[in-house]
């Protein structure tokens, strides 16, 4: 259990990262400075989770203490069990608060995010696909008050995309995202088919936190090879008259990166550079991740791209994620952007794993 000598070792720390912080020294050195807000951030929170905890189980025992007094009036001892179940009450969720603050936060919860879909088997209806996927999550990043902005789209000839990809902005974006990673399968007619019988297509979603200056992604110009061409839409056809199209290559990783949205090929470059650092930190947290292998099975955000995480059903409007076995029978809402209920449930999912996962298998808590 905790106690007052926890919580006063947490103020002392708290103290330190405070006085460290209001150092000139601290803030030329962008990374160390990020590193001790993060870590202020969420002692903070602990600090004042575990002193509400702290200060419940003191009620709860001085309650007890004045039931157990047998001077204790029978008025008093009304109030005290009366009180005394209030508070026993509340201590679930209390507890809980405690636990959850107690859980290593994401360094990128709180990022950007660069999103990818693309279509799988399936053809022309894959590509259609990939276009309700990326309507849906637009939809649902301007229910939020979130900002998305197109990077690159390759469509297909009936207007879908092969591919598109697009930047989401706003608070905790990646936090709310990160676990559409994965195979998205669709069941239903395609307006393709003549004859109605119910097809089985499939698109990718990858989700990347977006990298920054302080992240260390050196992109150095002799491991980067650039190549200009002329932009081409469905078919192939030149929808460009100058050379403004530019794919990136990441030499010691073999990552390619096309942009043509752009009539500038300045643009299109920055983009491109903007999606390429967004994958090579994915993968330098995919490695991370993969030396906690046992914690990483433990979480359903891993961003297998590989794993069928969801299918679609049109003909009954239903949707299924395989992950957590929820089942929705309102298809045609979440498709036009309310993913809450969706979210929600990944998250609450995702963090009683953790729970799981970090803390002792009675559920109790120690100094």
């Amino acid at each position: 259990m905790i106690d007052n000598q926890y919580i006063d070792q947490l103020q002392q720390r708290l103290t330190k990262l405070e006085n460290d912080l209001a150092d000139p020294g601290t803030a030329g050195q962008p990374q160390r400075y990020r590193a001790l807000m993060e870590e202020h951030a969420h002692l903070k929170d602990l600090h004042r989770k575990a002193t509400e905890y702290v200060h419940l189980l003191q009620q709860i025992d001085d309650n007890q203490a004045l039931l157990a007094d047998e001077q204790t009036d029978a008025d008093l001892a009304d109030l005290a069990r009366e009180e005394r179940a209030t508070l026993e009450g509340h201590r679930p969720a209390v507890e809980r608060a405690w636990q959850v603050a107690l859980l290593p936060p994401s360094p990128d919860d709180s990022r950007n995010t660069i999103v990818e879909i693309r279509a799988g088997t399936g053809g022309e209806e894959a590509a259609l696909f990939a276009g309700d996927l990326y309507r849906m999550y637009a939809r649902y990043a301007e229910n939020r008050g979130w900002k998305a902005n197109l990077i690159q789209a390759n469509p297909s000839s009936r207007g879908g995309f092969k591919e598109i990809i697009f930047a989401v902005e706003g608070e905790q974006v990646y936090r709310t995202l990160k676990f559409e990673s994965g195979g998205h399968r669709v069941q239903r007619v395609p307006v393709t088919e003549a004859s109605g019988r119910i097809h089985t297509s499939a698109a990718t979603v990858a989700v990347l936190a977006e990298a920054d200056e302080l992240d260390g992604i050196a992109l150095r110009p002799e491991e980067v090879r650039v190549d200009i061409f002329r932009s081409s839409g469905p078919g192939g056809q030149s929808v460009n008259t100058t050379d403004s199209a530019v794919r990136l290559t990441h030499l010691p990783t073999q990552l390619v990166v096309t942009c043509q949205d752009e009539k500038s090929q300045h643009r299109n470059k920055e983009k491109a550079m903007r999606v390429l650092r967004a994958r090579l930190l994915d993968l330098k947290r995919q490695e991370e991740a993969d030396r906690e292998a046992d914690e990483r099975r433990t979480q359903i955000g891993s961003g297998d791209r590989s794993q069928r995480i969801r299918t679609y059903n049109f003909p009954q409007n239903r949707l299924t994620d395989h992950r957590i076995n929820l089942t929705l029978y309102h298809l045609d809402r979440i498709m036009a952007g309310e993913l809450d209920e969706l979210v929600t449930a990944l998250a609450e999912h995702d963090l009683e794993s953790r729970l799981r996962a970090h803390l002792p298998s009675n559920g109790k808590t120690s100094a």
